[in-house]
């Protein structure tokens, strides 16, 4: 049987989703905490590989298993027990054997959360920036962003990927409330390191450090050592995958 899995975690003492020889993921995490409640051995697929230091408001992921769960209440808390603090699990249900956590999703939607004013009580977090930016202009540039179906000028070099193609539904800056500036995003797919190398170059635009007609040719170059440098993980978060309608129809209602 294949089962979902509905979890967010806080990514700062992460070194992303992925299991890595040379430090703790959530994925790893994950199959300890689930193997020791189970008492079998469990292996976890997300729908995404979310970089060090990352968060993730809403992620899915899937395992099969011979063995059919109880499905309650207490199999959810008893596996919050035994997680850290900072990963926590919503849901556990059912899908069809055919379904993927990865590629049966058809979009993910991340923001990038930046504060003026430092937050003690929630460091690395957000990204904190004093220069006084341009939003008019970063909105600007979105919209150049959106003309574009190539991304392989934003996707880190190291990208094992058949094609750096990425169709995107929006992306756009929002102000608000107190002193917060959001950068939302969506696509179908996203590449290794897309997100935050654009806000990189956002960031550049709003200080008028790098022009419109510069980004739109660096989208242009399919290069990625002109794009300049990619902006820290604590501000990125994955906050929305989207799966084709009846995927989800077993989970937990809230």
């Amino acid at each position: 049987m294949r089962y979902f899995m509905e979890l967010s975690y806080r990514g700062t003492a992460y070194r992303g989703w992925q299991t890595q020889a040379n430090g703790v993921s959530i994925q790893s995490t994950l199959e300890q905490a689930m193997s020791k409640r189970l008492g079998w051995p469990v292996y976890i697929l997300g729908s995404g590989r979310t970089d060090a230091g990352v968060h993730a408001e809403q992620q899915f992921a899937h395992f099969d298993t011979d063995q059919p769960l109880p499905l309650t209440d207490d199999l959810v808390y008893s596996l919050n027990c035994i997680l850290p603090d900072d990963i926590a699990v919503h849901a556990i249900f059912p899908v069809d054997e055919s379904v993927h956590a990865r590629f049966s999703a058809v979009s993910r939607y991340y923001q990038y959360h930046i504060t003026r004013e430092k937050n003690v009580f929630a460091p690395g977090l957000t990204l904190h920036f004093r220069p006084h930016l341009n939003i008019d202009r970063m909105n600007e540039a979105c919209q150049i962003l959106l003309r574009y179906t190539d991304f392989k000028s934003v996707s880190k070099a190291r990208a094992n990927v058949a094609h750096f193609r990425c169709e995107l539904a929006f992306a756009y800056w929002t102000t608000g409330p107190g002193d917060r500036l959001t950068f939302h995003i969506k696509a179908n797919r996203f590449l290794w390191g897309m997100v935050r190398t654009i806000v990189g170059m956002m960031l550049e635009i709003g200080q008028d450090r790098l022009s419109l007609d510069a980004f739109d040719q660096i989208l242009q170059a399919r290069d990625r050592t002109v794009a300049g440098r990619a902006a820290p993980a604590n501000g990125l978060y994955l906050v929305e995958v989207e799966y084709p309608e009846g995927v989800l129809a077993n989970r937990p209602a809230k």
